[in-house]
């Protein structure tokens, strides 16, 4: 009897022991089990493409250096995601008119470019796509009379800011379109896996024109878009039921004015992060929220990166 009281208390021993050790562990080791992936033009050339790594989103570091060139062009505003095959695509904007380009890799570091990807004359009697600052004779300044009018022109002449919108097995691209006015945000759905072929563009009803830098993330049954206000230089918050909405504006977070290039990804406790360049001072900011994307906590500055990247594309998966 006393050998076994003596072996009960040793297991017991032992077993507070090993959750002190636990408790004791770093809270970076939390993150264990998730890699996030950045890409990003960096303040010095936005004619390549830099890749960041981290297993936390707060603390990265460096995986490679001008990973990827294209041929021709410049590379700016990447976003990155994983294909169910297992490779690594990123899309971005070429700035030569209206073509965004695609580039893949099997490693994240050597990338092989796709094509250019040129946007179809899409935005013909579609309403948003005037910048809402023409005049018309006899009536002055429209103000937001033209953001209610289709476009009178069937050609697009810019598409920026391309995004992944990737939801079961559907892989999309929002892009901001123009017609020679504001921006407006539009998605495309690829209708083959090598990405060469898209559907038509349709635009995100509800957010209208002078936004850019349209990004979506789903929460629950809930599409949320955060997009940069052109004409007032902020990020907004909008949501919706379905992708290409209606969305309507909600608040949003205090995250300041001439930020833009929103990216957001979960973080390893179940939060999610906001990305925002600050572009007038050089500095990246984050912000993060844990009840579903309601309430916003004050912008920090990202440590490490600061004037170094421009317009990040961020992606986390298993590592």
């Amino acid at each position: 009897m006393t050998r076994i009281v003596r072996n009960t208390t040793a297991l017991a021993t032992a077993l507070l022991i090993a959750i002190s050790l636990l408790s004791a562990l770093p809270a970076t080791s939390q993150a264990a089990g998730w890699k996030y992936t950045m890409v990003a033009f960096s303040n010095t050339s936005d004619r390549v493409m830099d890749v960041y790594e981290s297993g936390d989103a707060t603390d990265f570091t460096l995986l490679q250096k001008s990973a990827y060139r294209p041929p021709t062009g410049r590379l700016r505003d990447p976003s990155i995601f994983r294909s169910a095959a297992g490779e690594y695509y990123i899309t971005y904007t070429t700035a030569n008119g209206a073509n965004i380009g695609f580039a893949r890799s099997s490693d994240r570091v050597h990338w092989t470019k796709i094509a250019d990807y040129p946007v179809p004359f899409c935005c013909f009697l579609l309403p948003g796509t005037g910048d809402g600052h023409a005049s018309v004779p006899g009536l002055g300044s429209t103000g937001d009379l033209l953001k209610s009018v289709p476009s009178l022109s069937p050609f697009t002449t810019k598409a920026w800011a391309p995004e992944w919108f990737v939801e079961g097995g559907r892989v999309s691209v929002i892009l901001s379109l123009s017609t020679g006015g504001g921006f407006v945000p539009y998605v495309m759905t690829a209708i083959d896996s090598s990405f060469r072929l898209w559907s038509p563009p349709v635009p995100l009803a509800g957010i209208g024109a002078d936004h850019i830098d349209t990004t979506v993330v789903k929460v629950g049954s809930t599409y949320h878009a955060f997009t940069k206000n052109e004409t007032k230089k902020f990020v907004q918050h909008a949501v919706a039921s379905s992708l290409t909405g209606p969305y309507r504006f909600i608040t949003p977070g205090n995250w300041g004015s001439f930020v833009e290039g929103p990216a957001v990804a979960k973080l390893p406790d179940g939060g999610w992060r906001l990305f925002l360049d600050a572009y007038t001072t050089g500095k990246y900011l984050y912000s993060d929220s844990h009840d579903g994307l309601s309430t916003w906590s004050p912008v920090k500055e990202l440590p490490g990166l600061s004037g170094h990247v421009r317009h990040i594309g961020i992606m986390r998966e298993a590592s």
